[in-house]
């Protein structure tokens, strides 16, 4: 029996629409989220154990990151493996997270100005986010911070439309020029062997969520290669990232879903091999005021959700680092921009969908 893995490309939360006359909204339950995520990673589990006579995968899912993250391994009956992976999705929780108190960003976002010591991998990521704010001219920041804490998306609150002037003041925090980064090997350091963060500005604050998913999963695919696994999907949300292929030698068979369908439904799969693939969208965080549609994905300039065709844009690419930060920056640039875009990247195939339903694929984008 081949083997179809269907990954919903869906929200971090389970978001459940509540419309009133006067506003409608979608509110975040973690724990029933989390419940039906386990239910269908049950039923995928079940097609996933026939697709060898002789070997059953190996999977673990967990809760990290704000949502549900599944590892399956093929070729390993090692679960110490698999300990492996889920003690470093905790530990990047840990570094990377503006809302755990103590994390490495949230050092930075509360230094007011001051030099933060961080590690290596907070580095290393902050400089990826920083390379790419510059390289799309700040359509991506990840000091977007200041503005995205105002409507409320990722919290325990209701998601709210802010007042205008609140976002016109949060905008003037937002600028990833504010960001000083020090590495120890850099010869005019006072602290050399040292990683230091600062931010010029002591009112910006920094959310690497539009890379961190990616990097993370670039970081558990190098751990496992380096346990020897040779055939593995990791999954962390609308990330998905394959070792290899099936034991069969056959690709992985991934479903894309189509934007806004309330049951899952999907646009159609594609096969893949050894590479990510990453889906980012306008309908993952989302709510209604006042008959207005709203959505998590911000405009850096505007401080509002960004306005333009594109209801999704899927990125398959080796580095799911490069797939997150691209797919988002695509989702901001619009259709014509962002296709011009992602055009110029060698190693990029793409899925375009605006939200009238029409596709727009790369040449070597097959979708089935």
């Amino acid at each position: 029996m081949s083997l179809s893995l269907f990954m919903q490309i869906r929200p971090k939360k389970l978001e459940i629409l509540m419309k009133s006359e006067k506003k409608s909204f979608i509110k975040n339950d973690k724990t029933l989220y989390a419940a039906i995520c386990l239910m269908l990673i049950g039923i995928t589990l079940l097609s996933l154990t026939g697709c060898t006579r002789n070997t059953e995968p190996l999977s673990r899912t967990g809760f990290f990151f704000d949502t549900v993250i599944q590892i399956t391994l093929y070729d390993t009956k090692d679960t110490a493996i698999l300990d492996g992976c889920f003690e470093l999705a905790q530990t990047y929780e840990q570094l990377f997270s503006p809302t755990i108190e103590g994390s490495d960003v949230w050092n930075i976002n509360h230094s007011e100005g001051v030099s933060v010591n961080v590690k290596e991998e907070t580095l290393d990521l902050l400089s990826a986010a920083v390379d790419y704010a510059v390289l799309t001219k700040g359509v991506i920041d990840p000091t977007i911070r200041p503005v995205s804490e105002l409507w409320h998306f990722g919290s325990e609150d209701e998601p709210c439309v802010p007042d205008e002037s609140a976002i016109k003041e949060a905008l003037t925090h937002v600028s990833y020029q504010n960001i000083r980064i020090a590495n120890g090997d850099t010869p005019d350091r006072n602290h050399p062997g040292r990683y230091t963060v600062r931010l010029d500005d002591p009112k910006a604050a920094i959310d690497l969520g539009c890379i961190a998913k990616g990097y993370i999963a670039d970081k558990l695919k190098e751990y496992l290669l380096s346990q020897g696994i040779q055939s593995a999907c990791i999954s962390l949300g609308g990330n998905v990232l394959v070792i290899g292929e099936k034991p069969d030698h056959s690709p992985f068979r991934i479903g894309i879903q189509e934007p806004f369908a309330p049951d899952g439904t999907s646009l159609g799969t594609v096969e893949i091999r050894d590479t990510s693939l990453v889906t980012s969208g306008i309908y993952e965080r989302c709510f209604y005021e006042d008959g207005r549609f709203y959505h998590h994905v911000l405009d850096t300039a505007t401080g509002y959700p960004v306005d333009n065709e594109l209801a999704a844009v899927t990125i398959l690419c080796p580095s799911s680092t490069k797939a997150d930060a691209l797919s988002t920056s695509c989702l901001c640039l619009g259709l014509s921009k962002g296709r011009q875009f992602l055009d110029s990247f060698s190693d990029v195939e793409y899925l375009l969908v605006t939200k009238n339903g029409t596709q727009y694929c790369s040449a070597g984008f097959a979708m089935q």
